[in-house]
């Protein structure tokens, strides 16, 4: 899979990624305030901010987000998505060239898209907008497969029926990995709890959200859906069933002149 390739992945899945992806967890403003002195006076890059999720969470607290996104489609649901936020600045960029001027932003933050950049790139980008002293963000949401039953058919499904479940979820970031990014001396990690509830459409949508998820044109989707079916009738409980995460947050200052 090629940096361009991936990209263009989520073009077909907007709506189902506005509606049905996780929100980030509120949790995660206090934990970068004690940890990182963050508070709403600081600019922020998110960097492959797609439709604008973990962007809104800054917006809501008060600071001003440039959401930098190289995909057309996914720029266009974040902007629709986040119209109504005058703080918010949508960027024709990626990780590796975010056009954003010198010494511009005092954090960046990563939302589930970490394992898409070329981290050598990143790295000499990442420095340039930074401010002296500023702090990098990769927070990167995982469900929680031991808790339930549910929990392990769903993952089932998808190794199953996923396209390229298998390697895309082989590339999905190691906290080793991660922090190798950072100065080891400054890097830090935490885990926050989050949970969704979804009815039968609503785990529907989440699905289809999925990159690796076959399109309805697809070969497996009618199969992939009915399996769904049965896994939900099988556990829902007064209509709903409960997708639990853990936020997976690593943090810290890149090493060399960004001190």
């Amino acid at each position: 899979m090629t940096f361009s390739d991936a990209k263009q992945r989520f073009s077909n899945r907007v709506t189902d990624y506005i509606r049905y992806r996780p929100g980030y967890p509120s949790a995660l403003l206090d934990l970068l305030a004690r940890q990182c002195g963050f508070c709403p006076a600081h600019v922020i890059a998110d960097i492959g901010s797609g439709t604008g999720l973990l962007s809104k969470l800054f917006l809501d607290h008060g600071n001003s987000v440039y959401g930098v996104e190289p995909n057309d489609e996914m720029r266009a649901g974040g902007e629709e998505f986040l119209r109504g936020y005058s703080n918010f600045g949508s960027i024709n960029g990626s990780a590796e060239a975010t056009t954003l001027a010198d010494s511009s932003v005092d954090f960046i933050t990563v939302g589930q898209a970490f394992h898409w950049f070329d981290l050598a790139a990143t790295d000499c980008e990442f420095r340039r907008i930074l401010r002296p002293g500023g702090w990098v963000m990769v927070v990167w949401q995982d469900r929680r497969m031991e808790e339930t039953p549910f929990a392990w058919k769903y993952e089932h499904l998808l190794e199953r029926f996923g396209i390229d479940y298998k390697s895309v979820k082989n590339a999905y970031p190691e906290a080793e990995k991660i922090r190798h990014f950072f100065d080891a001396g400054t890097f830090h990690s935490r885990d926050l709890p989050n949970f969704q509830e979804f009815d039968w459409e609503g785990l529907c949508g989440r699905l289809r959200s999925s990159s690796y998820a076959p399109t309805e044109e697809q070969e497996n989707y009618t199969p992939m859906m009915a399996e769904l079916r049965r896994i939900y009738d099988a556990y829902q409980q007064n209509g709903s069933v409960r997708m639990e995460y853990f936020a997976h947050v690593y943090f810290g200052r890149l090493g060399g002149n960004n001190r």
